[in-house]
Parts: structure tokens; sequence; C-alpha cells
């Protein structure tokens, strides 16, 4: 097949700029062009439409969707002849993990001091019920409680001044200190959702409103302990006539880091129609395409992205941006790597990760569990949310501009999306599976999409609306090119200059929020 005239006049222009040595740089085979110009968004959109389809219910980690997706996947690597990881784990990285069926029947109420109901909050709208809720029905005074810490070490206690035994309580997410806060690291074992959770619990609260407007199956279960997500229509109706505003409040609060909670005297009805299954397992899904070299084939690229989403809660979460769509690009590559026509020097490895909505659970386990040593690990490409938008987020890329270089060149000679190159500083408690990477030194990228498109004016992040009337396929094409293109250049080169990054134990250890939860439990 000959090259089309745009790919012509693309090396061309590349040819009188920077002179021939980058024309050889960049050289590409017919054969490879000629794959990659198959790529197409009619594809990668019948991909998504599966994903985030009726029949995976949602992919929630430990629910019998997601095992089904997880099937789906390793049947396509079958077919294309990606190979599992090894014979002993096969496709599947398997690992336990707890999960709850969300059913209807799930309601949060505003009532008065009789019980009888003043306001039923809407589904979604205005509240979504805990994923991890404990089954059964709770009503009592709303105390707010700011951020739900209680950290001597600190001088921070927000139960300090309220008695909370056998009342509701209302918290915020995360702490008073900001992410980007120098201070932030001894704040952050008390950000965790387990933690606020467990230590409502330890206060003697029945129940929890959490002002966090989404469905989440990250956190902790306690049989007897029923919470849901609120929205601002419900925080505002609960802090009226208070005397109080809950913005001027966070704003004290963060300001002065002094609590300032209180009995609203508000009274609310939560029920949550909730089934626990405490064995459940999971898994990560693995394949493989081995390096034809001798030496290189021991070094590997990975490009990855999280399966799970929300399951039922108590409708399916179809999750078709989050992450059908960075899984269906990562099929798209793998579809067209394991052509035999093009060499690759160094190994390949397709990753989907289990439980990301749980604490990025998935991806701490391939990396505490190494299946291959983390030294010959290439760099990790992974997407999260690649699906809506007209342009590209590139995260880590300031961080690792040599493992960047080759996705810049990639673009730049052949596709022209607009990328947003950006760095990412990473102190935080990390949202994504590459911040475990970084923070263990491997050289990371991330990509995501962005752009506000009319059409997608629907999309809410973690609800029903992530659903396939969202997706624009068209950026999932431009990305599975350039990434695809990307991936043969890396692996072929013969030597590599890409920056390893540096270990961070301070950030890796008292992550595991497993370990926080039984310890402030006991």
């Amino acid at each position: 097949m000959k090259r089309s005239i745009y790919q012509i006049i693309s090396l061309l222009l590349v040819f009188f700029v920077f002179g021939c040595d980058q024309i050889t740089q960049t050289e590409v085979s017919e054969e490879v062009l000629e794959i990659m110009e198959n790529i197409n968004s009619e594809e990668l959109y019948a991909y998504v439409d599966t994903l985030s389809s009726d029949r995976f219910e949602g992919r929630l980690s430990g629910h019998i969707g997601y095992d089904r997706s997880a099937e789906w996947i390793t049947e396509k690597f079958k077919q294309w002849g990606v190979k599992p990881i090894n014979d002993e784990i096969g496709y599947l990285q398997k690992f336990p993990h707890p999960y709850n069926d969300v059913f209807e029947g799930c309601f949060v109420q505003m009532i008065d001091e009789n019980d009888q109901v003043i306001k039923n909050y809407e589904y979604v709208e205005e509240f979504i019920p805990g994923s991890t809720s404990g089954n059964g029905e709770v009503k009592g005074e709303i105390v707010y409680v700011g951020y739900g810490i209680t950290a001597p070490e600190l001088g921070y206690d927000d139960y300090a001044n309220v008695d909370v035994k056998g009342k509701i309580v209302l918290m915020e997410r995360e702490a008073p200190v900001n992410a980007s806060n120098e201070d932030f690291l001894k704040w952050r074992p008390y950000t965790f959702h387990q933690y606020k959770l467990v230590n409502a619990y330890k206060h003697g609260a029945v129940g929890m409103l959490y002002n966090y407007h989404i469905a989440n199956p990250n956190n902790d279960y306690i049989e007897e302990f029923v919470f849901s997500h609120i929205g601002k229509q419900a925080v505002n109706d609960i802090f009226e006539n208070t005397g109080f505003t809950h913005n001027e409040v966070v704003k004290e609060i963060d300001s002065l880091l002094t609590p300032k909670s209180f009995n609203t005297k508000k009274k609310f009805k939560i029920r949550n129609n909730t089934l626990r299954h405490p064995n459940g397992t999971t898994s990560n899904v693995i394949g493989l395409i081995e390096g034809s070299d001798p030496k290189l084939k021991d070094e590997y690229i990975i490009i990855g992205g999280h399966l799970d989403f929300l399951g039922k809660c108590y409708e399916i979460m179809p999750g078709a941006n989050d992450n059908a769509s960075a899984v269906s690009v990562i099929l798209s590559i793998a579809k067209r790597l394991s052509n035999t026509e093009i060499e690759l020097k160094r190994s390949v490895i397709f990753l989907m990760f289990g439980a990301e909505e749980a604490a990025i659970r998935g991806a701490q386990h391939f990396l505490n569990n190494p299946i291959i040593s983390h030294e010959n690990i290439v760099g990790l490409l992974n997407l999260d949310g690649v699906g809506i938008g007209d342009k590209i987020w590139a995260g880590f890329a300031k961080n690792y501009p040599n493992f960047y270089s080759y996705i810049d060149e990639s673009n730049s000679n052949f596709i022209k999306a607009n990328i947003k190159a950006d760095t990412v500083n990473n102190i935080y408690r990390p949202r994504l599976d590459a911040a475990f990477f970084d923070w263990y030194g491997i050289p990371t990228l991330t990509f995501s999409a962005y752009g506000d498109l009319p059409q997608n004016k629907a999309y809410r992040y973690h609800t029903t609306y992530d659903n396939i009337s969202n997706i624009t396929p068209e950026i999932m094409e431009s990305l599975s090119k350039i990434l695809f293109l990307s991936i043969v250049k890396i692996a072929n080169e013969e030597q590599l200059e890409f920056r390893r990054g540096e270990l961070k134990p301070e950030f890796i250890e008292g992550y595991d929020f497993y370990t926080i939860v039984e310890e402030n439990f006991q």
C-alpha cells in the first residue's frame, strides 16, 4: 500500500524543518503505517458499546459482571494470539476483593420530629446509595462533623465538642489541608473514606451522609452502619435556618484549621438495601506479546487502564468513558500489534487493572506481587477516561520527557492531535493507577481526553450518565494510532534513554487503607 499524500507531506515537512537525521529517526515502515490506518472509530465505539452494556452489569470488581468482561477480553486475546503473562497465572492475576450488591428500595428523606416525611430526595440527582453501606434503615438528628477527623497529633478533632451517639453525621471528603500543601502527608491517613466511616462508627454514629455526590465502591463495610452520598441540595437543606451557610463554614475550617461541628437539629432517615459478599475475588487481566530479540524481550512496555467500574448502585452504572473507553483503545492496539508483519524486539504487556475504583487495589497488587521485575518494566502507558472530548491530556509528560518524546514524535509526524503535555507532582492520595508506578520509580505517562463538546453535556462522573451516548470515538482513534506507533518505535529501539524515577517510600508507606482501618478499629 502506498503512503497517503498526508503522510508524504508530513515527512517532507519534518525533513525541511529538522534535517535528514530526524527523518531516519522517525521512519516508519509501510507495513506499520498500513496497519495503523486500519484503526478506526467504528471498531472502538463498538468495543465501548459492548463493555458498557447491561451484559457486564457495570463491571464491579468481585461481581460476576466484572468476571464476564474479563472473560470477554481473554477470548479476544486468544483470538488474536496474545499470550497469557505466564502458564501459572494465565490471563488473570486474581486477588481477594469483597463487594456489595445494592438493590432498589434505597432512599434518603428529611423527616420531622414525628418521623413524617418532609422531603424525599431524588435518586442520582440528589443522592446515591453508599456502595458499601450496611443493609437496613436508620434515622436520627444530623450532626455536622466537618471532615470527620480525629487527629490528636495534629491538634484537630471534629468530634471534640459534639455528641453523635445514635445520630447521623454529615461530613466532607478529604481534609482541611489541600493536597498541594507540603504538610498534606501528615493529613493523608485521615482523608481515606474508610477511615472517616470507621471513625464515625467509633464515635457512636448510626449513619452517615457524605457530601460527595457520586457512586463509589471505595469504602469500608460495617454491617449495622448505613450511609449514602448526597449533593448540594440536601446539604443546603440541612444548613437552612441553622445560622450558618455551608460554604462559609468550610472556608472557616480550612483557613483556621479549627473544627466547627454542631448539631443541625434536622432529622433524616436513610435506607439502603444491600447484600455483602465478604469472600469476593477479582483480577487484573494481563496479555503478552513476547519480543523477538533474545535480550530485549526481557524488557517490557506496559499499556494499561482499569477495567472495573461501579456495578449496580442500584441501577447499572455503565462506565462507558470510565473506563470502557481506555480498555477499547488497549484492545485496538493489541489487535494490531499481534499482527505477524510487525516486529517487536521488546515485549508488550496489556494490563487491565481490577479494583481501581476501590483504592487502586489492582495496581497495588500487580506491583506488590511482581510477575516481572520492576527493573525490567521500560514504562507504563496508562489510560483513564479517554472517550469524551477533542483534546488529549498527557500527564507525567514533563516528568519523563524522554519517554514522552516518542508520543510527541508520533503525533507530530502523523496524527496532529491536540495534546497538552503536563507535569504531575503526585504528592497526594493517588487517583490513577499510574501514580503507583511513578511512586515505584517506573517511567509513566497517563492519558485522558477532555474538551467541552455540546453532545457531552449529559455526562456526569461516577453516575448512570456515563453511558455510550456521550462517547466521541474520534479522539479514541487518534490516541490509539499515536500509542500504536509509539509502542512499535519504543519496542524496536536498540537503546532507550528513559530516565527512571525515584522510589518514593514516603508516599507508598501508609497507603494501605485496610491497615489504617484495622489500626483505628482496635
